[in-house]
């Protein structure tokens, strides 16, 4: 059953976006901060984190993850440690993803010729 929510909440999520993106006209540097600061909205009260338990991969693998991942990140670590938690807790689960990210697009840089 959780194959089926994850189709349905990764697709809403997904339909939503296309939805978005051909009515408004948005470029995808739009799109991706607009999902991301939407994934960081419905962190607060938990929301976000009830959708990944039902859908498992569904609302994990979207951008709006990213959003939610920043926010309780340095959320969690407010808690720990005061307010100095909020700038330093967000490379706690966020650290991994922005180095591959940015190994990534260099190695990406190195092999193929951009365009200038």
């Amino acid at each position: 059953m959780m194959y089926f929510y994850a189709f349905l909440i990764g697709g809403a999520i997904c339909g939503l976006a296309e939805i978005i993106k051909d009515t408004f006209k948005l470029t995808v540097g739009h799109m991706t901060v607009l999902f991301v600061c939407l994934g960081s909205l419905l962190d607060f009260g938990g929301f976000y984190d009830r959708l990944i338990e039902i859908s498992g991969a569904g609302a994990a693998l979207p951008i709006t993850s990213f959003g939610h991942s920043l926010v309780h990140a340095s959320l969690e670590k407010a808690n720990e440690i005061g307010y100095i938690g909020i700038f330093t807790g967000i490379y706690g689960k966020t650290s991994a993803g922005i180095a591959f990210t940015i190994l990534l697009s260099v190695a990406i840089a190195l092999l193929f010729k951009p365009k200038r």
